[in-house]
């Protein structure tokens, strides 16, 4: 490792989790543990019918810890259904939150959080370090393996009026405790199980060439692309291997862990644009940029995406010249999404091309940008989106 990499200066933070089967079973032990009489479950309305939520309500019941249900919110979730959100904490004199579900709705129960705690609107926080006072005691049971938010210190929340989604970043969203269980992504479907996988892939992989990165994120990052090669394909077409949940969930906990702290780059800038003016699906929009950002960022961090391509699949000699490096390792992102099913463009899923000027104005205003290896221009941003709206793999 370079020695001004190994000494460079770089803070690391993660919140305290437990890994492995059965460990949603912990939620009734771990809240009593933060002092927790009164809890906010906030829960997927999609596992409602799964009993997730009443077995984490079971759990806080046999603690001694009475809660509230809140399920009114969607897939990516709105400014308008945090605030109802915290209006129904305070209501409820709420202590603590419990999420059980994935990305969006533990982003929901964090915002809900410090709404509560700050007495503003959601959309005022947005930007890094905005969030003066903490929210309250956190804990979050993800269902899905991708998102990564059970560790992070972001949140992503869509401000209806403007159709954009907003990033909010601040130490004080990281969760106290996170319990994360396998057995809870058996019934997640197969697009579920591949766009979070990928999700996690593309947080893993950013990370890794951000320029924020360091010892402890590399670490962490490359074993999370490892986990995803070796096991995404196995969970989709053997839901039921544990090994494979197992495998994947882990990469999920490594990617976000090292997303968290050396934050993201231009696919996910991109992504959120996406989802915010179109509300598309996060996942399956990181994996139908990753490769044609990655060609565009590719000749900033050459060495960086040499790895990565590797661990991917990509075979080159090490002499082999860099234009040839380049193209191994885009064939090999290419050839793991198409493995996985992920072949479309973004014209597939609706992009128009009159919507990309909007996309790519949103896209520059995102943060994630701020940590890319290669700062581009909105012109090179609106053709990232034509390539991808025009090419699937």
């Amino acid at each position: 490792m370079p020695e001004g990499l190994l000494l460079s200066l770089r803070k690391f933070i993660a919140p305290e989790f437990v890994f492995g089967r059965g460990a949603r079973g912990l939620a009734g032990r771990q809240a009593a543990g933060l002092g927790v009489r009164r809890a906010m479950l906030v829960a997927d309305p999609g596992l409602c019918p799964l009993g997730l939520p009443d077995e984490v309500a079971e759990s806080l019941e046999a603690s001694g810890i009475d809660y509230e249900l809140f399920n009114a919110l969607s897939s990516n979730p709105r400014d308008h259904e945090v605030m109802a959100g915290a209006m129904a904490f305070d209501a409820c004199a709420c202590d603590a939150i419990v999420a059980v579900g994935g990305g969006s709705t533990m982003d929901c129960a964090k915002a809900i959080g410090i709404v509560s705690a700050n007495k503003r609107h959601i959309l005022e926080f947005e930007g890094v370090d905005n969030v003066p006072r903490p929210g309250p005691p956190l804990l979050c049971v993800p269902t899905t393996a991708g998102t990564g938010a059970e560790v992070s210190q972001f949140v992503i929340v869509t401000d209806s009026a403007r159709r954009l989604k907003i990033a909010i970043a601040s130490k004080s969203l990281i969760p106290d405790a996170a319990l994360i269980d396998p057995e809870v992504t058996v019934s997640m479907p197969r697009d579920l199980t591949v766009n979070t996988g990928l999700d996690a892939l593309t947080h893993a992989m950013e990370a890794y060439v951000s320029n924020a990165h360091g010892p402890m994120t590399d670490l962490l990052a490359l074993e999370s692309v490892r986990l995803i090669r070796t096991h995404l394909a196995a969970a989709t077409v053997r839901p039921d291997d544990l090994e494979a949940r197992g495998g994947m969930i882990l990469a999920s906990l490594y990617a976000g862990m090292a997303f968290s702290n050396a934050i993201l780059g231009a696919v996910h800038a991109m992504a959120h644009s996406l989802g915010g003016l179109l509300d598309l699906p996060h996942g399956l929009c990181n994996a139908i940029l990753l490769d044609h950002v990655v060609r565009y960022n590719y000749d900033a961090v050459p060495d960086r995406y040499a790895t990565l391509g590797r661990l991917l699949g990509a075979d080159f000699p090490d002499d082999a010249p860099p234009a040839k490096r380049k193209e191994a390792v885009l064939a090999a992102i290419a050839a793991f999404r198409a493995e996985l099913g992920v072949t479309q463009s973004l014209a597939d899923i609706g992009v128009a091309a009159s919507d990309i000027a909007a996309l790519a104005q949103n896209a520059m205003a995102d943060p994630c940008l701020l940590t890319n290896p290669r700062q581009p221009t909105v012109g090179e941003i609106e053709s990232i989106y034509e390539q991808a709206r025009r090419s699937g793999s």
